[in-house]
């Protein structure tokens, strides 16, 4: 029952974050065919230190209610506390952001445009301040008011780019509407177009609020020390262990235009090969999509069954199925990136890049296996754990980055991200060995994740004479390891027949 709990909401987690994300998508084409490779550039850039932001304004404060709020303390209470510090604390952050905004925007060399300062730090804020609300309605199994919520915020999302981007831009230009343009003129900004992500970003997540509205009611603002000072010493050391994180994952984005050599790629500045970077990491979404589902339901999932005495076992079935399903959408993407490339990068350009993909998708899938993997030190409370394994991997990622970057461009970046996750989750495995002792199918898993990487490469070189068939073989051969790993755990169809052969 537990399984099929967190199976179940894991549906509704993922459904939503799914149609979310296919709906997101609609944006990649939109900024690839509007920008210019090098603004582009830009949009993956801030929204890299978007990330780390965010990691610093919530500070671990989702996991820290999951666990006070489990483990017999006043649910309420834990709200209002958590909510109540990530107020003050993002306030504090936004107005320091806002009043630095020039000197920033310099260092970036953005000169002139510290409005993006200002909608980055608004938007941060209202993401920080919703994290405890959404994290009440996932404790709550609300997974459909959750999956509504998302959905509304990123279909506003994307009807503002077009009304921004479609609509207002090409009035201004004087390709449509001509009898608008002096109404558009006179306050759209058609120098700094690349604003107008961030506007329509903002402005969605106001809306959030509105449609989080039951979820702050009873909110009573406390900030008791004494009852806020266990909360944070469970928390700071997720705080340290979330930027760590990021660094493992974003770090590349941010400094990939300043440590990779002038001229690498030909024809290219280095703010255009961050363009083509941030556009082609996106692919990669298709994974990180279901490890984000799972993530939401399985944090409340794993500490409600962690007192179970069965939940090892629990946990190691959870951790064989969820390496399985991402082997089959790894294996999918590789053998239909061709097309899915066309498609989504409109740009011709953009598709020199799709080369890194596979790695990038394995190493996501290994970011999961870790997030399996961190049950032990969040469970037994010992956080301190998991900041110092994700601290090496953020050395890891900075030392990597600096020497691939200059060798290997933004496939060294690509290759860094599947060797960090990799090396955080073989040292999260052996310390949970002694800690919280999980008996993981290892063998099994790496079964899986070999033959997956194998038939990938097998497939890269082989030469095809007609795209058709590649294409067509390529996904037989992705039903058959389906049907691999279903008849592999299928342990009532051993010693039948299935088309004449017995099941060994």
């Amino acid at each position: 029952m537990a399984l099929k709990k967190l199976a179940g909401d894991t549906v509704w987690y993922g459904g939503s974050s799914i149609l979310t994300r296919m709906i997101s998508y609609f944006m990649v084409p939109l900024y690839t065919a509007v920008f210019q490779i090098g603004e582009y550039g830009i949009v993956t850039e801030f929204y890299a230190y978007i990330a780390f932001l965010y990691v610093i304004y919530t500070y671990g404060i989702e996991t820290t209610y999951f666990r006070f709020a489990t483990k017999g303390e006043d649910e309420h209470q834990v709200f209002n506390l958590g909510l109540s510090s990530i107020l003050v604390s993002s306030l504090v952050f936004s107005a320091l952001l806002c009043f630095l905004a020039t000197p920033i925007v310099n260092f970036l060399e953005y000169r002139g445009q510290e409005s993006a300062i200002y909608y980055v730090s608004s938007i941060i804020f209202i993401d920080a301040i919703v994290a405890v609300p959404y994290a009440r309605l996932r404790l709550k199994g609300k997974a459909r008011k959750f999956a509504f919520i998302k959905l509304t915020q990123v279909s506003t999302t994307l009807g503002l780019n077009v009304f921004f981007l479609l609509i207002c831009y090409p009035i201004v230009k004087g390709e449509l509407f001509n009898q608008f343009q002096p109404f558009v003129s006179f306050w759209f900004d058609d120098v700094f177009v690349v604003k107008y992500v961030f506007v329509a970003n903002l402005m969605a997540n106001a809306l959030i609020l509105i449609l989080l509205g039951n979820e702050f009611k009873g909110f009573n603002f406390t900030l008791n020390i004494s009852q806020l000072k266990p909360i944070l010493s469970y928390s700071f050391p997720l705080l340290f262990m979330g930027l760590a994180g990021v660094t493992n994952e974003m770090l590349s984005r941010a400094l990939l235009k300043n440590w990779l050599p002038i001229g690498f790629y030909a024809g290219l500045n280095n703010q255009e090969a961050l363009g083509i970077f941030g556009a082609v990491y996106k692919l990669s979404i298709f994974i990180q999509l279901g490890i984000q589902a799972f993530r939401y339901a399985a944090e409340p999932f794993f500490f409600s069954n962690a007192a179970d005495k069965n939940s090892p076992q629990l946990f190691a079935k959870v951790m064989t199925a969820f390496v399985q399903f991402n082997a089959i959408v790894f294996l999918g993407i590789c053998m239909n990136l061709d097309w899915l490339g066309m498609v989504i990068l409109r740009n011709q350009t953009y598709q020199t890049g799709l080369h890194i993909v596979p790695f990038l998708l394995m190493g996501y899938i290994f970011s999961g296996v870790y997030y399996n993997l961190s049950v032990w030190y969040k469970v037994s409370d010992q956080t301190k754990y998991g900041a110092i394994i994700t601290s090496v991997g953020a050395v890891l990622t900075v030392v990597l980055n600096f020497l691939l970057i200059p060798m290997l461009g933004y496939l060294g970046s690509a290759i860094v991200t599947f060797l960090v996750f990799f090396s955080m989750s073989l040292i999260s495995y052996i310390l949970g060995k002694r800690h919280f002792s999980v008996p993981y199918e290892v063998g099994k898993i790496f079964e899986v994740l070999f033959l997956a990487s194998g038939i990938v490469y097998l497939m890269e070189i082989i030469s095809w004479p007609n795209f058709w068939l590649s294409l067509a073989i390529r996904n037989m051969i992705v039903l058959c390891f389906v049907v691999y790993i279903y008849l592999r755990e299928r342990k009532a169809l051993v010693g039948r027949k299935v088309f004449g052969v017995t099941l060994p």
